[in-house]
């Protein structure tokens, strides 16, 4: 076999074949990627500007779940991210990162909850001022 042998896809452009593909970008895919995100971008607007759920709380965890769905839609489309991508490591990395944030913020929240639940009770702001 020469050295300038075509691989199993008939490719010959020096790019090694790891058994998995890499997504490409188009046009149609960011396209697509935009659609979606201003649809879900526009959806949580309409919620907020008309009032549609009584409890604010209600419309908060609507509009969370609409920015995690366009997270995954970047990530698709614009980042071109996939379980395929880069061997799965891209995704390995995605997910460390995720378990990362999610201890960081739910660390910090209990220790901001259980630093104000745990406060001495006699403590008030003019006491505070008058702390050495």
């Amino acid at each position: 076999m020469s050295a300038n042998h075509h691989n199993e896809h008939g490719h010959a452009d020096g790019h090694e074949d790891y058994g998995f593909e890499v997504p490409h970008s188009s046009f149609k895919g960011y396209v697509t990627g935009f659609i979606l995100s201003v649809i879900l971008t526009a959806i949580p607007f309409w919620l907020v500007m008309a009032k549609v759920f009584d409890k604010p709380s209600t419309t908060a965890l609507v509009c969370v779940l609409f920015g995690a769905v366009q997270i995954v839609v970047h990530m698709i489309y614009f980042l071109h991210m996939s379980t395929k991508s880069e061997g799965g490591w891209s995704m390995l990395a995605l997910i460390f990162t995720v378990v990362i944030v999610v201890i960081t913020l739910s660390g910090s929240i209990w220790v901001m909850y259980h630093m104000n639940a745990n406060m001495m009770p006699t403590m008030s702001p003019a006491d505070m001022k008058n702390m050495p």
